[in-house]
This record gives structure tokens, C-alpha cells and sequence, in this order.
């Protein structure tokens, strides 16, 4: 048998499907094709594969084809992305007023649940992106009210009652600062947070609604002629997919036989959630799916990702680990050694690009190649078969949460 008919026969996907579910991001996912084509062309180069893309095959949500040579195997998947940025984009339809409310709002919800000072006993780097669009919005309101003054003081030259004429700058103030947002991010994270906390952990109804329709999609994508179902979870979209496929488990849309059906939870920050008090639909869910046969749960952060809670077990962290947990199995993208030193010192500092990282090209990739796990001839529990679940550095006892938190209970 030659090298190539070898790699062949131990080939177990020839065909593949993958579910991506984006985090809160209001863009439309022809951005996440675009993403996808000029990565994975750059890791193709990179590692030494052919990849290449091509129109939707498919009925159903925006996606593309893929077409990949990987170790002599070729293989064939289509992406569909589950699409909810309409729902992104309609919780931020709001002025700048309403946002000040929401901020005073999610401040509150977190601070006096105990979800704050829980959250900051993982890592810090979440916890100040947390904090980040809190403070900017106020340093903005504060630059406002100082410029008002600083006027005030002027026009109060020409007549005591005239200092109040400076006022008139702080809406333009405001308004300069939110037409910026695209470089401070100080609004579009402020809305990420306050979707979550807004039903202080539960889901909003038009999001239990979104999330019927997606088990419905990846029901239906089990009953085909594939190898492999790979749903990929990134950001907020991971604790999406807990729900999503613990929904799909429970009733029983899982086949015996057929497709595999895999979990890749990238850049999680399910703790942000989970540590609500009404989050009790996800705190269950990540207790369910975690003990499940039906599934493999990879979840991949790395500690560069200041957005995420990076080697952190979602759901040992929540406190819900049950006796027979299984999942997930958590490894690191580890950028300081899959990204050479030029590289990641272009990217250490662009935070909200780092988060992406996990869809892009590793110009010293190590375990973990997102190409290869999308499109390459190894299903994902194959790929990383006789990996034990790591426990979390810090984990948070049950009894311990549930004290804190007994509302919001599973």
C-alpha cells in the first residue's frame, strides 16, 4: 500500500457540514465567507493543502462550499452561518440617552446579583473588557460636562443665567464620540453586555425562537448523507450552541447511526451568562450536554484573547458540573507560540482582532488549525481522540454558587 492509499483509507470524512454561529455581531455573514476564503487560503499556503471556495450548494441560511486536498484525502463541506445579527442589530437601535439608562441598568444587574465579584475571581482580562465600555461612557459623558462648563464659564461673563448656555455642547459631545464607535468599541460592547443582562441571563424571547429554528437546521443536516456535523460556536454564539444542542439531545434528533455530531466552542465567554441569577435555562443546559455520549465538546481559548475566559471549563466555573461530566475537553490556541514573534507582536495589542484569531490562519500552527478541523479529512473527535477533560484552573463550587445565586438554580 503506498503513503497516499494509507492516508486515504484512515480518512473519515468525505463529506462534512458545519453550523457556524457567530457571537453578538451585527454584521451580515458574508463577512465571515470573505473571513474564511482569505485565511484559509493563507493556511493553505502555509501548511501545505489545497483549499479552495466556491457558491452555496444549499437550501438555507448565507454560506459557501468548501473544497479541500488535506493528506491526500479530498474533502467536501458546506458552511452555513446561523444568522441572528438581525436581532444584534436591533437591540442596538437605541440613542444615546437610552444607552446611558442601559449602562446604569447592567451595572446594576451584575454588581447586586454577585455575578461581578464572582466573574473577577477568573481571569481579568474579560472582566475589563466588561468594565471598559462602562468607563469610556462615562469618561465620555464626564469630557462633555467639562467642555459645558468650561463654556459656562465663558458666557457667564455676559450674564449669570448665560453659564447654562454651555450645556448646549454635551449632545454634540456625545454624538461625536458615538459616530467614532468604530474605532472605541464603547457602545457596541455595552449592548453586548446589556443583551445578556437585560433578562438578567435569560434568553429574550425572539432569541428562544432563533434558537428553535437552528436545532431544526442541524436536525435536519444529521439525517443527510454526511460524515460529520460540526457546530462551531464562537464568542457569545457558544453558549447559543449549548442550548441549541442540548435542545437537539432532549429530543431525541440525534441518529444512532450516521453523521457525527460535534461541538467547537472558540473564544467562550459563557461565565458572563451563566453567572446571571435567571440564567438557570443555560446553567442546566451546560450540565446536560456536558455528561452527553451523543456529542464531542472541543473548547479552545487561549490566554492572548483578553475577550475570552481562557482555559476556564464553562462548566465547571458555573458550578454546575455533574458526577459523569465527559465535556468539554479544553485546550489552548496558545497565539505566543502559534503565532511567530513578528506576528504577535502586530496583533498583541488589537484586542477585538485577537478575539477573531481562531478563524484565521496560524503562521506556526500547532494542535489546533481551523481549516483543517473545518475541512480537512479527520473528524473532530478523531482529531483529538484520547484527550482527557482538564479541569479549570479556578472552578467554582456548586454548592458554593448555588448559595450565591439560588434564584437562578438548574
Amino acid at each position: 500500500m503506498t503513503e497516499q492509499d494509507h492516508n486515504r483509507s484512515a480518512q473519515n470524512v468525505q463529506r462534512r457540514r458545519v453550523f457556524y454561529i457567530p457571537g453578538y455581531d451585527p454584521i451580515h455573514p458574508r463577512r465571515y465567507r470573505e473571513l474564511y476564503r482569505k485565511e484559509g487560503a493563507a493556511q493553505a499556503l502555509i501548511s501545505g493543502y489545497d483549499l479552495a471556495l466556491s457558491p452555496k450548494q444549499l437550501e438555507g441560511p448565507y454560506g459557501w462550499r468548501v473544497t479541500s486536498t488535506q493528506d491526500g484525502a479530498v474533502v467536501e463541506t458546506d458552511v452555513q452561518v446561523l444568522y441572528w445579527a438581525d436581532l444584534v442589530r436591533d437591540s442596538m437601535d437605541l440613542g444615546i440617552t437610552q444607552t446611558y439608562l442601559q449602562l446604569i441598568r447592567t451595572a446594576w444587574t451584575y454588581i447586586g446579583s454577585g455575578a461581578l465579584w464572582r466573574l473577577i475571581r477568573l481571569r481579568k482580562g474579560p472582566v475589563i473588557a466588561a468594565l471598559y465600555p462602562v468607563i469610556f461612557l462615562l469618561v465620555q459623558l464626564m469630557l462633555a460636562l467639562l467642555l459645558a462648563w468650561g463654556l459656562g464659564q465663558g458666557l457667564a461673563l455676559l450674564h449669570p443665567w448665560a453659564a447654562w448656555g454651555g450645556l448646549i455642547v454635551v449632545p454634540f459631545v456625545l454624538n461625536w464620540f458615538r459616530k467614532k464607535d468604530g474605532k472605541f468599541f464603547a457602545y457596541y460592547l455595552m449592548h453586548d453586555y446589556a443583551y445578556s443582562a437585560h433578562f438578567k441571563g435569560a434568553n429574550p424571547p425572539a432569541l428562544e425562537a432563533r434558537i428553535t429554528e437552528f436545532r431544526a437546521l442541524i436536525a435536519a443536516a444529521l439525517r443527510t448523507d454526511v460524515d460529520e456535523v460540526l457546530v462551531v460556536g464562537h464568542s457569545s454564539g457558544a453558549h447559543l450552541a449549548i442550548s441549541i444542542l442540548s435542545d437537539l439531545i432532549r429530543a431525541g434528533e440525534v441518529p444512532a447511526e450516521g453523521a457525527r455530531l460535534n461541538f467547537l466552542s472558540l473564544g467562550q465567554v459563557v461565565p458572563m451568562v451563566s453567572f446571571l441569577p435567571q440564567a438557570g435555562r443555560l446553567r442546566g443546559d451546560l450540565a446536560y450536554l456536558s455528561e452527553r455520549e451523543e456529542i464531542f465538546w472541543l473548547d479552545v481559548t487561549a490566554p492572548g484573547d483578553g475577550c475570552a475566559f481562557a482555559l476556564c471549563d464553562p462548566v465547571a466555573v458555573s458550578g454546575v458540573a455533574p458526577e459523569g461530566k465527559r465535556w468539554p475537553i479544553v485546550i489552548s490556541a496558545a497565539f505566543t507560540q502559534t503565532l511567530s514573534p513578528d506576528r504577535w507582536k502586530a496583533l498583541r495589542w488589537r484586542f477585538f482582532r485577537l478575539h477573531f484569531q481562531y478563524l484565521c490562519a496560524f503562521d506556526r500552527p500547532g494542535d489546533y488549525d481551523y481549516f483543517r478541523i473545518t475541512a480537512g479529512p479527520q473528524r473532530l473527535d478523531h482529531r483529538f481522540a484520547g484527550r482527557q477533560p482538564s479541569k479549570s484552573r479556578i472552578e467554582t463550587p456548586v454548592n458554593k454558587f448555588t448559595q450565591m445565586s439560588e434564584r437562578g438554580a438548574p
